[in-house]
């Protein structure tokens, strides 16, 4: 893959996504996957969603998220597909995150259109992530969302240590050369992704290669 590394910008995965119609699936189907159970996160006012966080590194994790019940509709569409693909898709491996230091120089320069940044919180926690209008996954999952985190602590040193790290990221697509010009235009640095051109039949997926307590899994987009 190449690297792209911009002046003062810097881009690396902060975590994977997993979406569900509910936590409570979206938590069994990681459990049992893995073999842990992600915690207890918390609820985003503005997306009318709610997560479980695992801890797969120092500053690397495992989302899951899905609608939250007794939050009223959102005045926009929930991120991550969660409208389109729910509430009757099982839970999937949907998404990546990918943590840059400006955010604003990278959606700029990405070769892609990423969505717009804008600014969100959760508890203590404050971010800025890349939105797209529709809530559609940029290259069907296979890009990055952007986040520049505006807190002290990555979210990932505040998890209890599971035992799980994330070995690998591997990233299949049709046109593969996409990935590979807009990872190298927001300067994308990381040596546990792996971009492979992917069937058209089967369209983007990614697959995460996990350690867990009980041996090496895989995590499947489905």
């Amino acid at each position: 893959m190449r690297k792209g590394i911009r002046p003062n910008m810097t881009t690396t995965l902060d975590h994977l996504v997993v979406t569900a119609p509910n936590l409570k699936s979206g938590v069994q189907w990681v459990r049992d996957t893995l073999g842990a159970t992600p915690e207890l996160g918390g609820k985003h006012p503005r997306m009318a969603t709610h997560n479980c966080l695992l801890r797969l590194g120092e500053k690397t994790y495992l989302e899951v998220i899905a609608p939250d019940p007794n939050a009223p509709d959102p005045e926009r569409a929930r991120w991550f597909e969660l409208d389109q693909r729910l509430p009757h898709c099982a839970p999937r491996l949907a998404a990546w995150v990918a943590r840059t230091s400006d955010i604003r120089q990278a959606v700029q320069l990405a070769s892609e259109p990423l969505g717009t940044a804008e600014t969100m919180a959760r508890g203590g926690l404050n971010w800025q992530i890349t939105l797209t209008e529709d809530g559609a996954l940029p290259l069907g999952g296979v890009v990055p969302f952007l986040i520049q985190w505006h807190t002290p602590e990555h979210p990932a040193g505040g998890l209890r240590d599971s035992g799980c790290e994330l070995l690998q990221l591997d990233l299949y697509h049709p046109d593969h050369s996409r990935v590979d010009r807009l990872l190298a235009s927001i300067g994308f640095d990381g040596d546990k992704l792996r971009l492979h051109p992917g069937a058209a039949s089967t369209g983007p997926r990614i697959v995460a290669t996990i350690d867990t307590p009980h041996g090496v899994r895989v995590l499947p987009a489905n």
